[in-house]
């Protein structure tokens, strides 16, 4: 068993998820991350993300990451279209 916590394994697993995406085009790659997120995770592993974001408890996402999840957040169910920006 590992000896990662929960909340390790979470920002690790957004992480990785982030490095997949950082091979799409420049300016989609935060959406992709985010739709990625709201599709494959589970709402107690979303809520635990967001609570994580508001306490500065997960510092250790990327900045890609981190963007995925606070657009996620932002836009809920609707993860907006891409766009030019980051």
């Amino acid at each position: 068993m590992s000896s990662r916590t929960t909340d390790q394994k979470l920002v690790y697993m957004a992480n990785q998820i982030a490095t997949f995406f950082e091979s799409q085009a420049e300016g989609t790659r935060a959406q992709h991350v985010a739709e990625h997120l709201r599709s494959f995770w589970e709402p107690r592993m979303r809520d635990r993300l967001f609570a994580m974001l508001d306490t500065n408890e997960a510092d250790d996402l990327t900045p890609l990451a981190r963007r995925g999840a606070e657009i996620w957040r932002e836009f809920g169910k609707a993860v907006p279209a891409h766009s030019e920006e980051e």
